[in-house]
């Protein structure tokens, strides 16, 4: 198992201190996220560091874990949905204006560099929703087994603007809330999509498609893989993802 270093900073945005871990020590710098209700250390802990090893090691990659708050907001079915849409907004605000800095400080990256975005089941998601909202920032995404219908969490997003802005399958039918001239002329690999069809993938597997569907129609490219029946919703399958789609951001022009 690869060892990070690992770092408990404050964050303004959610008024707290917050963790993350990071792999490696120079290359494609990479926000990941993990699976609902996750923490920092479950990629770690679940082979996701060990299945890109050799481009860690080889300086090609270096991983930046971050920690999730989904309790608090789109897994909190006790709040009201304004109050769980403005903390998944903050969480949002935290990834792309304080972490994504930072990671672009401790990667040393040259000007100009932008950071790639991966995740599992919601934090799927939370790479997409990054990519899709700030593809200044964001040079890519990988979606694995994604979650992408918040109505599943919290019902209707339209009579609420933060739920709205968050809610991916709603806002590319919008104009206005995400930049799609930028987005449109990315390369196919900027965004890679992918589920199985075994185990507790039916809902991943619904809402990966529904994503790339609505990509499609409106003109914004993707790679969609759908994988196998024996294809679970679980970090083993992640890894062989991961494993697979990881060395293709290399070749990706940001």
């Amino acid at each position: 198992m690869m060892q990070g270093t690992y770092y408990k900073e404050w964050s303004a945005v959610l008024d707290r201190e917050i963790e993350f871990k990071v792999y490696g020590t120079a290359g494609v710098p990479v926000l990941a996220l993990p699976a609902r209700g996750g923490r920092f250390f479950d990629w770690e802990n679940n082979g996701m560091t060990d299945a890109v090893a050799q481009l860690l090691n080889s300086g090609k990659l270096q991983l930046f874990c971050a920690d999730a708050v989904d309790g608090e907001g789109l897994l909190n079915a006790d709040l009201p949905l304004r109050s769980r849409a403005a903390m998944q907004e903050r969480y949002f605000l935290y990834l792309t204006t304080e972490l994504a800095p930072r990671i672009l400080a401790l990667n040393e990256a040259k000007k100009g560099t932008k950071i790639w975005c991966a995740g599992v089941d919601l934090g799927a998601y939370q790479a997409v929703n990054c990519r899709l909202r700030r593809p200044e920032l964001f040079a890519g995404a990988v979606g694995m087994s994604g979650l992408y219908d918040l109505a599943r969490l919290w019902g209707s997003s339209e009579d609420d603007d933060l739920a709205l802005r968050n809610s991916p399958l709603v806002y590319l039918h919008e104009d206005g809330l995400v930049d799609k001239k930028a987005l449109a002329k990315a390369e196919e690999n900027a965004l890679l999509l992918c589920a199985g069809q075994g185990s507790y993938e039916g809902d991943a597997l619904e809402d990966t498609q529904s994503l790339s569907d609505a990509l499609q129609d409106q003109g914004l490219p993707a790679h969609l893989e759908i994988w196998g029946g024996d294809v679970s919703h679980d970090w083993y399958w992640w890894g062989k993802m991961w494993g697979l789609f990881a060395p293709r951001m290399l070749d990706v022009k940001a």
